[in-house]
């Protein structure tokens, strides 16, 4: 899977690259039945999120969503996961964004936040003060191959150690921020607490919910200023052709120096 997205075995993924591999996982999990849909260029567009939960029925057996015999109300909508890849600043995190992205552990659909800070990748799950919580589930152990009835041993798989703490800033501004919406009534809910959460005072907004995708946006000509999750690419961006010499010529961003350059490559 990663070697479609550019990254072959040794190397880093990136927030948005982990988001664009969980999708693709997705797509042959057919027991389950879930969407995942992943936000870009800093937008959720709910248009495109009802589309994919709406398609289809979950016919292929017995088993719906985990469930038997599931009602159709559950058919119709495919519980979502979603994944918002972000950039909250260039060495380091904007600090106007932190208290947002505490109010987004606060949410009851909270996945958390993948990212990490240099040489180490983290899952944050939620925070205290200004300490964020993560997990470092990191532990190198022999493939396992599925026994006859299909279950596999996962207890190893878990982490076995206590969560850890880190100062908020200290976050690479590289993330990908999960939510889980089990129902259509959840994504509303969700999508009415992110609104809230954009007019809060003192806290700026890391991306915003419309019901379509704006015209500039849709245009193929436009930049694409999402992310691709390697921060080491000095904030590459994708650029149509015919517009790459002009965006070079305008050298923003400026060219880290070595040692900033060196903060920016790991871990994303």
């Amino acid at each position: 899977m990663g070697v479609g997205e550019g990254k072959y075995i040794g190397q880093w993924y990136g927030p948005n690259t982990v988001a664009q591999v969980l999708r693709k996982l997705a797509d042959f999990d057919q027991w389950s039945s879930m969407a995942v849909h992943i936000a870009m260029d800093n937008t959720v567009v709910t248009d495109e999120i009802e589309r994919l939960c709406r398609l289809g029925s979950c016919d292929s057996g017995p088993l719906c969503n985990g469930h038997t015999g599931a009602s159709n109300s559950h058919r119709q909508w495919k519980p979502l996961v979603l994944l918002i890849p972000l950039r909250l600043g260039l060495s380091e995190i904007n600090e106007a964004y932190i208290e947002t992205l505490k109010h987004c552990f606060m949410l009851p659909q909270s996945l958390g936040v993948i990212g990490g800070r240099p040489n180490s990748a983290h899952y944050f799950i939620g925070y205290v003060g200004d300490e964020l919580i993560y997990l470092d589930p990191h532990t190198t152990q022999p493939t396992v191959e599925p026994s006859d009835g299909g279950c596999i041993v996962d207890d190893s798989f878990h982490c076995q150690h206590p969560p850890c703490r880190m100062h908020v800033t200290e976050i690479d501004p590289s993330i990908a921020v999960g939510f889980f919406c089990s129902s259509e009534e959840d994504f509303d809910d969700w999508c009415k607490r992110i609104r809230k959460i954009s007019l809060t005072a003192g806290s700026l907004p890391m991306f915003e919910v419309v019901d379509q995708l704006p015209p500039h946006l849709s245009n193929p000509d436009v930049l694409n200023l999402t992310p691709d999750g390697d921060a080491g690419q000095h904030g590459a961006f994708l650029v149509p052709r015919g517009v790459t010499a002009a965006v070079h010529d305008a050298a923003w961003p400026p060219p880290p120096s070595p040692k900033e350059e060196k903060r920016i490559r790991a871990p994303w």
